[in-house]
């Protein structure tokens, strides 16, 4: 069994957010998974499914992206799963905007919902599908630029980079995430 949490912050106010690419890419999955979200123990939206040989878990916290870790640490401990079974989708200043990667352990790189996990969570080995959103404008608070929309005249780079996300989230629950990050950052590579 997989749990794979999509980080972002819940309403309509957020969506469509840079900081929401972690709960479009979960919609996705869900939807391709043929699972629904509903209100789940963990204040979260969880929906289940099954993607190839492994049952799946899927949640979007509802607490709010600085206090993710508090929905994922109960549901991984209620599940009896170890880091090695989480999958995170998030968004990643640090990677160019559009640019998929995948990734295991790190720091939390100044995301508030990677230092929420860390922070609930046995340690940070776990695996990070990370959604490039690129660097602010200079004078821009970076806190401003995630929970700002993309924009609309780069909807199709948007479309591709959610795609890549899914498949790479896929990719790391059927195959395990070092299979995965072979392929993935490699294809990611040679993609520029």
């Amino acid at each position: 069994m997989k749990l794979v949490v999509g980080l972002g912050n819940p309403g309509p106010d957020y969506a469509r957010t840079r900081h929401n690419v972690g709960f479009v890419v979960a919609d996705r999955l869900a939807a391709q998974l043929g699972a629904r979200f509903q209100g789940g123990k963990f204040s979260a939206e969880e929906a289940q499914g099954r993607a190839g040989e492994e049952r799946v878990v899927l949640l979007k916290p509802l607490t709010y992206m600085n206090h993710s870790g508090e929905a994922v640490g109960p549901a991984l401990r209620f599940y009896k799963l170890g880091l090695e079974d989480l999958v995170v989708i998030h968004d990643d200043l640090e990677l160019a905007p559009y640019r998929v990667q995948l990734k295991v352990g790190g720091g939390h790189g100044g995301h508030n919902g990677l230092k929420s996990l860390n922070g609930h969570l046995s340690g940070a080995e776990y695996a990070r599908v990370r959604v490039g959103v690129g660097r602010p404008p200079p004078m821009m608070d970076p806190a401003d630029y995630v929970l700002g929309k993309f924009p609309k005249d780069e909807g199709a780079e948007l479309e591709v980079c959610l795609e890549r996300a899914l498949e790479a989230t896929r990719l790391c629950v059927e195959l395990g995430a070092a299979k995965a990050m072979n392929q993935v950052n490699r294809r990611a590579s040679a993609a520029g």
